[in-house]
């Protein structure tokens, strides 16, 4: 396993060491998110670029890193500008290993609302949506109400 390496890539992560994941991901691996589901390098690599052609500044901040066996689970913020606007989105990456010690599968989990909502339009679907479906007892609820 290779995740001492593959986190600090991933903190350094820019345009030019794209290249580089073919270090740390086998061949066949799949790559999931909200917005993505891809197998092999290529379609990895055509992710990270559409991630810099959208975003600016993009940056993953690593927050916790735990390994169990050939599974590991790291933590992170991804700080970036959109449209000028600086927007941090929490999250956690599953990676599993394989035998080869690269990332055979690898799946990440954040709330894509948080990209919605600074959506013009879709923002206030989006807004108007989260109010009407959390519990009034939710301190995001009440504070909105207030």
């Amino acid at each position: 396993m290779k995740l001492d390496k593959l986190v600090d890539w991933y903190a350094a992560l820019t345009l030019e060491n794209i290249s580089r994941v073919s270090e740390f991901y086998h061949p066949k691996a799949h790559f999931q998110d909200p917005f993505n589901d891809v197998l092999g390098h290529d379609a990895i690599i055509a992710i990270f670029r559409h991630m810099f052609d959208h975003t600016e500044h993009p940056q993953f901040v690593i927050k916790s890193v735990d390994s169990y066996g050939d599974r590991a689970w790291v933590g992170w913020t991804f700080n970036f500008y959109l449209r000028g606007k600086a927007l941090s989105i929490d999250g956690v990456t599953r990676m599993d290993f394989g035998d080869d010690g690269r990332v055979i599968d690898h799946r990440d989990y954040w709330d894509s609302a948080e990209v919605f909502v600074e959506l013009p339009l879709l923002g206030r679907v989006v807004e108007y949506l989260k109010n009407r479906m959390s519990c009034p007892c939710n301190a995001r609820h009440t504070k909105s109400q207030a």
